[in-house]
């Protein structure tokens, strides 16, 4: 039974706000402002268009950009007209997002045409995409040619005006609360990405509870720094926060000056990110200069966090509720979360117990829950549990177990009131304030350097950034690298948040019996080097 208020399919829910909210904003961002209303009739103007160019239910349409009102705009577009809403990162090369969007099968691709000095369209020029029909174009530095393979946005938004409405509504009643609401890509050990399949409803289900838990309100104004191509961005942001009435206002890049200043005038009471934006702002020497007195809630996660941050969130930046949570994008980013009311020590030293309706567990290798306090694979199910990996059988089948049973990789201890805390990674990966690293994607990387015979990436301690990479590195015979080098070679070939910041030289690596390589070995070299 579908709820009064979400409804079944993210279009409902969009039917059934902008109905109750109707001239409330729901986007502040820049010079423009939408209210719900006229949020509304943009996304059914976008859904026109994409059915006006031949998209059908179940096609897989892209987003390249940074935080921006288009964003939403064609996120909820695409969904009304049954396709799957698939994120690229902001900070991908063209290698990185073409695998992504030939493994998605993207027929249409919407980015921003320069962002921080880099223009995108312009990356995939020699990249072989042949499903990829159209490439829209936000906010273009000088007017283009606007044929069936590349325009504007305003011009695609002109595509779909002869539609009369009831060919639209048609179409979204076709939606149904299990088709794929979007395909959100996950790196893993193998270092290829994998595309999660997640629906409407299971989405929606899970986002009014995570809504409910962190208390956000009808009104809230809810600054939305974590990026959109997130699941900390899109569900827990901007679909959370248009289902609660909220005014979003989106903001493009991390600027600790800008977020102030937003908060200050803007009158912001909503701030979620991971822990480096909160030690980011507790760590500015002018804080007591701006009005932070419109704060009410803050959410976290990802990363260890001190008890003394806490404290300072609290004392120092207002805030009334402070939670912490656990999540992956293979359970719609929501698993875990501590409830209002936490003791600070709760909230750092733990993610948080299981979220309404979901099961969260410890177990040994042959799958049974290991006693509490003892350390463990985190397994997860529930309705947030991904339907599977696309296109890809056997990894599904390798993560969820025959019981329904989601393995994490993750190791966690669990106590005695179900609080669960992550200890390590089965997988190694690391966290770069707040984003994913996997060390064998860079190693994958690193390895077609001519001068590099072999590579081990871990994840070493940052003050700022929580962890970032390092690398172990072999020379090839006869070369002399530097460190400096290499680091900059890998800006070229990756995103920024995935370069090494600290590389050493070496001999050897230290191996185990079968040849692999011992990782706890040199994450305990790499602690001692770095500090």
């Amino acid at each position: 039974m579908a709820d009064p208020i979400t409804g079944n399919t993210i279009p409902e829910m969009m039917d059934r706000v902008a109905s109750q909210f109707a001239e409330r904003h729901a986007i502040e961002d820049g010079d423009v402002t939408l209210t719900y209303q006229q949020l509304d009739r943009l996304r059914v103007q976008a859904a026109a268009s994409l059915l006006a160019m031949g998209v059908e239910r179940g096609d897989r349409v892209a987003i390249w950009a940074p935080n921006i009102w288009e964003w939403v705009v064609c996120a909820l577009g695409l969904q009304t007209a049954g396709a799957a809403l698939v994120p690229l990162n902001t900070r991908m090369k063209g290698s990185e997002a073409a695998y992504v969007l030939r493994s998605a099968g993207v027929n249409v691709l919407f980015c921003i045409d320069e962002f921080l000095g880099c223009d995108y369209s312009s990356l995939l020029e020699s990249e072989d995409l042949p499903e990829l029909d159209t490439i829209i174009t936000f906010r273009p530095s000088v007017p283009g040619t606007n044929d069936k393979n590349r325009m504007s946005f305003e011009h695609f938004l002109t595509l779909g005006e002869k539609l009369n409405e009831e060919r639209i509504r048609s179409r979204q009643s076709l939606v149904s609360a299990e088709d794929m609401s979007d395909l959100l890509f996950t790196s893993g050990t193998t270092g290829k990405p994998k595309g999660v399949v997640t629906g409407h409803k299971q989405n929606l289900g899970v986002i009014a509870d995570w809504s409910e838990v962190v208390g956000l309100q009808s009104g809230d104004r809810y600054l939305i720094v974590n990026p959109f191509f997130h699941s900390f961005g899109y569900k827990a942001g901007f679909i959370a926060a248009l289902m609660r009435g909220c005014t979003i206002i989106p903001m493009q890049v991390f600027d600790v000056d800008a977020i102030l200043q937003a908060i200050a005038s803007e009158k912001v009471s909503v701030l979620p990110g991971p822990p480096t934006l909160y030690q980011s702002i507790l760590s500015k020497p002018d804080l007591d200069r701006y009005d932070l007195s419109s704060l009410r809630v803050a959410v976290t996660g990802a990363a260890a966090i001190p008890v003394s941050m806490i404290h300072n969130m609290h004392d120092r930046l207002g805030f009334d509720t402070i939670i912490t949570a656990y999540g992956l994008t293979e359970v719609c980013g929501f698993a875990t979360i501590c409830r209002s009311g936490d003791d600070p020590e709760l909230i750092a030293t733990t993610s948080g117990r299981a979220m309404p309706g979901v099961e969260v567990l410890c177990v040994d290798p042959d799958g049974q829950e290991v006693t509490r306090g003892e350390p463990g694979e985190v397994v997860i199910r529930g309705h947030n549990v991904m339907a599977e990996y696309f296109n890809n059988p056997v990894a599904t089948n390798e993560t969820i177990d025959e019981n329904g049973w989601l393995h994490t990789g993750d190791i966690g201890v669990m106590n005695d009131a179900g609080y669960l805390r992550i200890t390590d990674r089965i997988k190694d990966m690391i966290i770069t304030g707040g984003f994913n690293v996997y060390p064998a994607e860079i190693e994958n990387v690193l390895s077609a350097h001519q001068s590099i015979a072999q590579v081990a990436i871990v994840g070493v301690p940052d003050e700022r950034m929580g962890e970032v990479a390092m690398a172990y590195i072999i020379p090839s015979v006869s070369s002399r690298p530097k460190a400096e080098d290499i680091i900059t070679w890998c800006r070229q070939q990756m995103a920024n948040y995935k370069v090494p910041r600290h590389v050493r030289f070496v001999d050897s690596l230290p191996l185990n019996a079968s040849g692999k390589v011992l990782k706890f070995q040199l994450r305990e070299m790499a602690k001692t080097e770095v500090a």
